[in-house]
């Protein structure tokens, strides 16, 4: 990983709730306001940081539309506060959607941070609505699998322009070796059933870098997971299992393993009602190949909180245990 040049983290949660299936970027364009609406960060989630909204009237300029036959268009604020509006909300003018732009969220080595998302899949199988359809929350349910640490969702290399459009890269197949696969199985319970899940991380993520090959990317990911999933915030968790938790009390752990305050900006805890499903982490660009969540943030604190409409709101947690449904 010690190919990889360092960058700021400054907005490493925003991007991910910047909404746009295939956003295209815009060379040229403005958009005329015809009545009063709501300016959004993230349409997707309705995030609006500052309650800010246009007015009729106002004429600005249009950064990029969230596909060719758009609904959204993302526009300048000023202040570099760029925002979601609805098409609905005005009318478009003189619009020139860029093709290089677009292709440019899908070349690899143009990722700008990255983040660790690290599932409690107790959480995710009973409370996602896509729980269910995995054969391993099957097994669980059914007592054949029982899983009472962290797993790895992924290690995503992303890029602030393209919001959470930065992925499926060109590059080569998934061909793990048998050694990695029994290594990561335990830590990516997908893999005792077979490579989908996998592949998919992989072609969606992992070739949007070229520093490491299949088997090193996915063996530093689960390494950056046992790392949390060892950490005293990550046992406070898993020893609430089948109770619940102080959110309070998880980022008080988790200051005091990583000796400072800061690395509260950079974690989210992600739930589905009252139930803890992931945790996600804010890493730089550049973290020297390092195989432990500390060393890999280092002193890349962010500035600020990004917002996730799932975030865990309520102080109390809950904390679903392996095999609920036996």
């Amino acid at each position: 990983m010690g190919r990889l040049a360092a960058l700021s983290l400054a907005s490493a949660f925003a991007l991910l709730n910047i909404d746009s299936t295939l956003a295209a970027d815009a060379s040229a364009g403005t958009f005329t306001l015809t009545q009063r609406c709501e300016a959004f960060q993230s349409f997707k989630n309705k995030t609006n940081p500052g309650d800010r909204s246009v007015q009729p009237g106002q004429t600005l300029r249009i950064v990029e539309v969230n596909r060719e036959r758009y609904q959204w268009v993302r526009v300048d604020l000023g202040g570099k506060d760029l925002r979601w509006i609805s098409a609905d909300c005005g009318q478009v003018q003189g619009l020139e959607i860029s093709e290089v732009g677009t292709k440019a969220c899908r070349l690899p080595d143009q990722y700008d941070s990255h983040v660790l998302a690290v599932t409690w899949q107790p959480g995710f199988c009973e409370h996602d609505k896509g729980g269910p359809t995995k054969p391993e929350c099957q097994a669980m349910k059914e007592g054949e699998l029982k899983v009472d640490h962290f797993t790895l969702h992924g290690l995503w290399p992303n890029k602030q322009a393209c919001g959470i459009d930065y992925g499926k890269c060109a590059g080569p197949e998934l061909d793990l070796s048998e050694a990695t696969v029994e290594y990561i199985r335990p830590w990516m319970p997908n893999f005792n059933y077979g490579t989908q899940f996998g592949n998919h991380e992989w072609k969606k993520h992992g070739v949007c870098q070229t520093a490491l090959a299949d088997d090193e990317y996915f063996r530093l990911a689960v390494d950056l997971v046992k790392s949390f999933n060892d950490s005293s915030a990550g046992e406070y968790v898993r020893g609430n299992a089948g109770g619940e938790m102080s959110k309070a009390q998880f980022y008080s752990k988790l200051a005091a393993d990583f000796g400072n305050e800061a690395v509260r900006n950079n974690v989210q805890l992600i739930c589905s009602g009252d139930y803890l499903k992931e945790v996600r982490v804010a890493l730089p660009k550049d973290f020297q190949g390092e195989r432990s969540l500390k060393g890999a943030i280092g002193q890349a604190f962010l500035s600020s909180r990004g917002s996730d409409r799932n975030e865990c709101r309520d102080d109390r947690i809950r904390i679903e245990a392996s095999g609920r449904g036996v």
